[in-house]
């Protein structure tokens, strides 16, 4: 391309006539002194040095250095299908592809665009610039001058992505976070593509050449004025209008134009809900009134139920302590059961009012969730908004004849319904318990705990053993069902009788003897030993006699040593007496033997 019109004004300015022949006639010696051999034999014509200085200073002022990298102002002078020719200053125009300019529909001849030169000379010797990196430059600039001062920026929300929006911010494709698109918590994201809005640069890494911006910083900015306005006029019971920004399972987040508030579920309504959905939605308007606030009223309280009077008041003045009133059951607890009887009024039956039995249950065996039943209310306390009901003040008292069908005496078969370390609850009906002390269980054997002999549910047959009307008190016995087989083992196991019967078990200072199912007796250690000097082992047979016997606490003591050692005396006892008989029958022909023995005594000393 040919060069500019004002390149060739300041060429022939720049150009001079050849040096005056005359002068080199009149002062040749001076002229060859002078004269430039170099710029002779390049065919260089000679330039005065100020027209040379001027020649620079317009160039200087007027012409682009096309090997700086800087971004420079160019004007459109020319536009084809394909390309846009920009007037940048410099010795000849550059090109830039409109594919650069898709942003911008409406360019057109003599507007004003920012380029950067690309490529001095390509092949054909045209030089080639680029405007997307001179927008990325200058945006770049313009992102960090913005993150730097604060400044408020426009951006184009281009499309959704993983976590929140795409912005195009000066030409960089910027991140906004859903967390910082707003204040209040976003359900629809699509409703702000392809709309432009202000942003805040808040970070910038520069590593990787990453934008993220808030339109949040914005509003919570106004948001912040807005809430020190409010705040300072906020009292404790006024009422102001909010909207539901968020419902949580403990309770309702108000927005009062810039301040949360906090109604919690207990103050939404005088009646028990399970869940604040089943009493408001999100962004509904209502009235709420201030409860409660800290110091610098950063938690502030409200509450709902309070705009409305409270249930009790409506109570009627006919309801009194003795009438009969329908609920339904809306809490239990393990200590009872809360009744509706009116929309916000509730009474407690405690569960030691929901039977006659002296044996407390959970409540959760009595009535469930939704249950509709019929009370009779015990106390009543308008003031402190309190109420008392009873279930079985609706049944007759069982204990009111307790004597004509429970006499001491008297057996009855019951229903194990609990143990204890020391006996069993066994229930005769609903309403009437007894306690079978552990030692009135067995008769032969000796319960550590009641699970050894029975089973929650099992029914048992009990005899009454003792009643206590006033206290409500049943005594009851199990063994006494049964014959005590320890009267006759007293008889069949007398002192000094013998059974056969093997060693058991060697024991600490003894041994174990196990007659029947019933009895076993202790044989102590010296007892053990046998007729030969040796001691009896486990699992040897051999007889027994019993040395003790006690009834009452079931013991038994015998003795092996004592059934041959009393053998052994039986005998001696035998040999002497058949020794004394024998010496009586021989009584006379002893006689005349000892007078012949005293005669031949006294032959004898007379002889001598």
């Amino acid at each position: 391309m040919a060069e500019k019109k004002q390149t060739e004004e300041v060429q022939e300015t720049a150009t001079v006539e050849a040096p005056v022949v005359n002068e080199a006639q009149q002062n040749p010696e001076q002229f060859l002194k002078d004269f430039n051999w170099e710029k002779y034999e390049e065919g260089i014509e000679q330039v005065e040095d100020d027209k040379l200085q001027e020649f620079e200073k317009l160039v200087a002022e007027n012409f682009v250095d096309t090997a700086d990298e800087e971004v420079v102002d160019g004007t459109v002078v020319h536009m084809t299908d394909r390309e846009a020719i920009i007037d940048i200053n410099a010795k000849s125009e550059g090109v830039i592809s409109l594919n650069e300019f898709r942003y911008n529909p409406d360019l057109k001849v003599g507007d004003k665009v920012e380029v950067l030169i690309d490529v001095r000379e390509d092949k054909t010797g045209q030089l080639v610039l680029s405007h997307r990196k001179a927008r990325t430059i200058k945006a770049w600039d313009r992102v960090n001058a913005a993150h730097d001062s604060g400044e408020i920026v426009n951006g184009f929300v281009k499309c959704r992505t993983k976590g929140g929006m795409i912005v195009d911010v000066f030409g960089i494709e910027a991140f906004l976070p859903g967390s910082q698109i707003d204040v209040k918590p976003i359900r629809d994201y699509d409703q702000y593509v392809n709309k432009t809005m202000e942003f805040k640069v808040v970070k910038i890494n520069h590593e990787f050449k990453n934008v993220v911006v808030s339109h949040k910083a914005l509003i919570e900015a106004d948001i912040e004025e807005q809430k020190k306005e409010i705040i300072g006029q906020l009292e404790k019971g006024q009422v102001l209008e909010g909207t539901v920004k968020n419902i949580t399972s403990y309770g309702v987040f108000i927005d009062l134009g810039g301040v949360d508030g906090l109604i919690h579920i207990t103050d939404l309504s005088w009646s028990r809900i399970n869940h604040p959905n089943e009493i408001v939605e999100l962004d509904q308007k209502l009235n709420v009134v201030i409860l409660d606030f800290d110091d610098n009223k950063s938690r502030i309280q409200l509450g709902l139920k309070q705009l409305q009077a409270h249930p009790w008041e409506a109570l009627g003045e006919e309801v009194k302590v003795g009438d009969k009133v329908k609920g339904k059951v809306v809490v239990i607890a393990d200590y009872g059961a809360f009744i509706e009887v009116a929309e916000g009024v509730e009474g407690l039956i405690h569960v030691s009012e929901m039977s006659w039995s002296t044996h407390l249950r959970s409540a959760q065996d009595f009535v469930n969730i939704g249950d509709e039943v019929e009370a009779q209310i015990l106390t009543l306390d308008r003031e402190e908004r309190k109420m008392s009901l009873g279930i079985k003040q609706l049944t007759p008292d069982p204990w009111t004849d307790i004597t004509a069908k429970y006499p001491v005496g008297s057996k009855h078969t019951g229903i194990v319904r609990n143990f204890t370390n020391f006996g069993v609850f066994v229930e005769l009906e609903e309403g009437i318990d007894g306690l079978i002390y552990i030692s009135d269980l067995s008769w032969t054997k000796k319960v550590k705990h009641p699970s050894e002999v029975v089973t929650v549910g099992d029914k048992l047959e009990v005899v009454v053993l003792e009643l206590d009307v006033e206290g409500r008190k049943l005594s009851l016995g199990h063994k006494q069902t049964k014959e005590n087989p320890w009267d006759k083992y007293e008889t069949e196991f007398a002192l000094e009788s013998v059974h056969k019967a093997a060693i058991e078990e060697i024991v600490d200072k003894g041994a174990t003897v196990k007659f029947n199912e019933d009895i076993t007796a202790f044989v102590p250690q010296r007892h053990l030993e046998k007729e030969d000097g040796g001691k009896l082992k486990a699992g040897e047979e051999a007889e027994f006699k019993i040395i003790e016997f006690n009834k009452e606490f079931k013991r038994v003591v015998a003795s092996h040593t004592a059934v041959f050692k009393a053998e052994e005396a039986k005998i001696v006892k035998q040999a002497v007496k058949r020794q004394a008989q024998q010496a009586a029958e021989a009584k006379p022909t002893l006689g005349d033997a000892n007078e012949t023995l005293a005669a031949l005594k006294k032959k004898m000393e007379g002889g001598e």
